[in-house]
């Protein structure tokens, strides 16, 4: 009790706040997703998220050197698939030399240590831009969508992936997976499963970088992503997941969803990932610009808030920003 007990006390010195500090956030708790553009040479910005470009192959390659410089251990690879190469399949998702494919590959030849991760889906590729193949109502068919997404992994897997990061939300897809993953030989390429996906309205700006925001138009994802007000639904879709094969768990959105992320944590104790999104990177950078808040602080404090939580990693368009100021220090 007080005055014998003096709460403030450890906070008096810089040496004493780091002593009794209980979470640690280094440039291993980072991921940096990319957007990665056909052709050479190019690079285009992304008007919604300032600071975010979409890189071609040999752009991409001179970022991820600083990436593997900084001690960041993976990014995440998400592809700007051009128009033509879309349709009602999204058949391009498992063409080998389609532009993930292709970016695999130059990756793992010039930086061999880093992670790659890449997104199984199919919106990025699909003329309607929903995660799986529809039918004439419009409605996500789930065991035609899984089927797709066997290919599109295996193809990832033999370009080289190390990570297939399943962002679909079907159910059943993270053993499908698997068991294609070990039929073929890739006994150690590991699952990242966007088990707690839900069906937010903080993806706006991902859409727009990626080019299936036009093709989704006013349709939304509610009939497989989860809803927002669902807390229990979300340990169940990660038991799931991880009965299932998963060797990480995703929780997206991030900062949102902390709840969800500690529940997590707490209650199955599995390697948990968070993704700070679009929406969440976009807020706090118009409030940075506009000078109404500290843009490295409040980075730094929503990267601290997601480890608080028991985030293990955290997928951030921050990743390189934060991993400088960490070098700095």
């Amino acid at each position: 009790m007080f005055p014998a007990t003096r709460l403030r006390r450890n906070r008096a010195s810089d040496f004493s706040r780091r002593l009794v500090r209980e979470n640690q956030l280094s440039p291993d708790n980072l991921i940096f997703p990319v957007f990665v553009l056909d052709g050479e040479n190019q690079r285009e910005a992304v008007a919604s998220m300032p600071g975010v470009e979409r890189l071609s192959i040999d752009l991409l390659l001179a970022q991820a050197a600083e990436v593997v410089e900084l001690g960041i251990p993976a990014i995440a690879l998400f592809p700007v698939v051009p128009a033509e190469h879309k349709n009602l399949q999204g058949s391009g998702a498992w063409d080998p030399q389609g532009l993930a494919q292709r970016a695999v590959r130059a990756l793992k030849q010039a930086h061999p240590e880093l992670g790659v991760i890449t997104d199984a889906a199919l919106d990025p590729f699909t003329t309607h831009g929903q995660d799986g193949i529809i039918d004439d109502n419009g409605y996500v068919l789930n065991d035609i969508t899984v089927d797709a997404l066997v290919k599109q992994a295996l193809s990832q897997a033999e370009a080289g992936a190390d990570v297939i990061a399943p962002s679909d939300m079907m159910d059943g897809r993270i053993i499908a997976i698997r068991e294609a993953l070990e039929e073929a030989g890739y006994v150690n390429t590991r699952i990242m499963a966007y088990s707690a996906k839900y069906a937010s309205a903080y993806y706006g700006p991902f859409r727009d970088a990626v080019g299936s925001a036009g093709n989704l138009g006013k349709g939304n994802k509610a009939t497989y992503q989860m809803d927002p007000a669902n807390s229990d639904e979300a340990l169940h879709e990660v038991a799931m997941d991880i009965a299932e094969g998963a060797d990480m768990v995703m929780v997206k959105p991030g900062m949102p969803y902390l709840d969800i992320v500690r529940r997590v944590k707490t209650e199955l104790q599995v390697p948990t990932f968070a993704y700070q999104v679009s929406g969440e990177y976009a807020m706090h950078m118009a409030a940075a610009q506009n000078g109404w808040l500290d843009g490295d602080a409040v980075m730094m404090e929503s990267l601290m808030a997601m480890r608080r939580a028991g985030a293990d990693g955290i997928l951030t368009y921050f990743a390189i920003r934060a991993a400088r100021l960490m070098k700095q220090k």
